[in-house]
């Protein structure tokens, strides 16, 4: 059984050995109560897109600028970050919305605040004579995230309504994570490959392209405008108690963005920059990708439309995959969306 005490275990070494980011004091990262506002202890993945974002906004100051004292602390893996959130270790991470709707309908308190739009896609050599769904009948197909990912679903379902076609037989598909099928789509090992938006933009340079993305799957069930299916999500009592400081970060957050897309040319250099060194980028091309990517996921909904084309599509998800993808909700839990004062729904 994990309990809090077991979470709490598995996480103070993680925790321990988080180094403190630049601009941040040493005294912010360990102590709460530092500062002129309360800390928002910040769970992120390493090298992750929301490592991208914080490295931007602290660079151009804009956590100051609004009113949040950030303690970044890094993790390995999301699940790790799960467990510390859960633990009580971290008062935010970053993660999907089909895990915080899930824990929430399970009974943790918590609220979600939207970060990216950004999905993957199944990924071809550009010289593949690969050009529909239909023409993946027979061949290697790689899928990240397991055989329940919502993608995956999705993919089949398409796959079924447009082409006749039962992917999970009428292909051969190889469930593995993600940088292990990228590399083996790059040796010619797999004919195609359903990866994460991330590894997409990675492979575009390297002489791949898109066969189908999921955006386009869920224009297909009827959502016409794709949620952000990945985002920041609070604990409940902290949201509750510093609900100022979670919409000032709101606002930190999209002004950062704001500046990341090219709405302040003079910093949109300097943001880039602080956030290159994140990426793990080993060339112009390979950034350029990965830039493109974050700028083309970033929000374009006020909060209420996108919980409204959320819930339409969390309906398609949770049809289509049932209490195993989505847990005990069979809609997207009351609450679940943070919309205080001065956050724009």
């Amino acid at each position: 059984m994990l309990t809090r005490r077991r979470m709490l275990a598995l996480t103070a070494g993680v925790v321990a050995g988080v180094a403190v980011p630049p601009g941040l004091s040493a005294r912010a990262a360990s102590d709460p109560n530092a500062g002129p506002w309360p800390v928002l202890r910040l769970g992120l993945l390493q090298f992750g897109t929301g490592a991208w974002e914080i490295a931007a906004m602290t660079a151009l100051g804009l956590d100051a600028a609004h009113g949040v004292t950030l303690a970044p602390q890094r993790f390995a893996t999301n699940d790790a970050g799960r467990i510390a959130f859960q633990a009580g270790a971290v008062d935010a991470i970053l993660s999907d919305l089909l895990w915080a709707a899930r824990v929430k309908a399970e009974g943790r308190d918590l609220v979600y605040l939207p970060f990216s739009s950004a999905e993957g896609a199944v990924m071809v050599r550009s010289d593949s004579p690969l050009k529909t769904v239909a023409d993946l009948a027979g061949k290697r197909l790689g899928v990240a995230g397991g055989a329940l990912d919502k993608s995956w679903l999705m993919l089949k379902a398409h796959a079924q309504a447009q082409a006749g076609l039962d992917l999970q037989s009428a292909s051969r598909p190889v469930f593995a994570a993600p940088p292990l099928l990228a590399a083996e789509l790059e040796r010619g090992n797999l004919d195609a490959a359903l990866l994460y938006w991330t590894f997409c933009a990675r492979l575009a340079p390297k002489g791949f392209r898109r066969l189908i993305g999921v955006e386009d799957l869920v224009r297909g069930f009827g959502v016409p405008r794709e949620p952000t299916l990945v985002g920041y999500v609070f604990d409940g009592a902290f949201a509750r108690a510093h609900p100022a400081t979670v919409a000032a970060f709101a606002r930190a957050s999209r002004a950062t963005k704001a500046v990341l897309s090219g709405d302040d040319p003079a910093r949109t250099e300097a943001a880039w920059a602080a956030a290159r060194r994140e990426m793990q980028a080993p060339d112009e091309a390979t950034f350029t990708a990965l830039r493109a990517g974050f700028i083309a996921g970033v929000p374009r909904l006020s909060l209420a439309e996108d919980e409204a084309a959320a819930a339409q599509l969390y309906a398609v998800l949770a049809r289509l995959g049932g209490e195993r993808l989505v847990g005990p909700a069979a809609s997207l839990p009351p609450g679940l969306y943070f919309a205080p004062e001065g956050v724009s729904r």
